[in-house]
């Protein structure tokens, strides 16, 4: 879902303090109940801070080991541009490599870099972890360095089997597909036609706006999008979801974003049946 940045920004960081000291998240609440750390889970942490203070390149297992706010700087290669934001001069980028994957948000750069930003392009971020509503991603960002001669394009993982597991939230932000969906019904309050997709999540939208499918798999039915700034109107996977019929069986590819759960940015759809 879209961040109201200029409203929601200042608000997440006037309360970000209260948040993680007061455990308002489900995330703060389940650490709370667990058992001490381990010697090996104590120095792992140790070491993702020391690299935070001093500015060196985490690797992804101290990323995740870092704390919300805290400072990180990572490597890692450009699998999809969301966005560039002229007036901010700042870019939403998604990134993997071998270890994982990460979604680096609002990070400033300049169009000209943003440009040079192919798929597999390795770049250099430094900003702060942070969490939105249980997606992990790099707030605040800047991009350090644009590295030459060092790519990488991530295949896509299927993680059909993992829907409605604790496991898929471990391959947040990797580029993923999912197959053999049936595509569900979706209904907009107080009216009872059910469509194939919906305009934004309620069906407040129009053409343009975020488009919003539900797919069922075993018995259980899932939210999924295609977002307006990754994949606008004029893209193939954008016109595929209007095509929708509910009963179509599909397979998709996207990122897996995390928003609430399991909310994935879908970039390909392909009907089998």
């Amino acid at each position: 879902m879209k961040k109201f940045l200029s409203v929601l920004l200042a608000l997440g960081l006037a309360v970000s303090a209260t948040a993680c000291a007061g455990g308002a998240s489900s995330s703060s609440e389940a650490a709370s109940s667990e058992p001490e750390a381990t010697p090996a889970a104590e120095s792992e942490a140790a070491t993702s801070e020391a690299a935070a203070a001093t500015g060196e390149v985490m690797t992804y297992d101290e990323y995740m080991a870092a704390a919300v706010d805290e400072a990180v700087t990572i490597e890692s290669c450009v699998q999809a541009k969301q966005s560039y934001y002229a007036e901010q001069g700042t870019a939403t980028v998604y990134l993997q490599d071998e270890s994982g994957a990460y979604f680096a948000y609002d990070m400033a750069c300049t169009q000209e870099e943003y440009d040079q930003m192919t798929e597999g392009t390795r770049i250099r971020v430094s900003g702060y972890k942070a969490e939105w509503s249980g997606e992990i991603e790099i707030m605040d960002g800047q991009l350090d360095e644009i590295l030459e001669g060092d790519t990488y394009v991530a295949e896509p993982v299927d993680v059909t089997e993992l829907l409605g597991t604790d496991e898929l939230e471990s391959h947040q932000n990797q580029k993923v597909k999912f197959t053999g969906l049936t595509v569900a019904p979706s209904t907009i309050e107080g009216d009872t036609t059910e469509y194939a997709f919906l305009y934004n999540y309620d069906g407040s939208g129009t053409q343009g706006d975020d488009v919003y499918f539900n797919v069922e798999y075993n018995g259980e039915t899932y939210q999924f999008l295609v977002e307006s700034y990754l994949c606008d109107s004029s893209t193939d996977v954008y016109k595929a979801v209007e095509a929708l019929e509910i009963g179509q069986t599909i397979d998709c590819e996207g990122f897996l974003y995390w928003y609430e759960g399991v909310n994935p940015h879908i970039t390909s759809v392909t009907v089998n049946g």
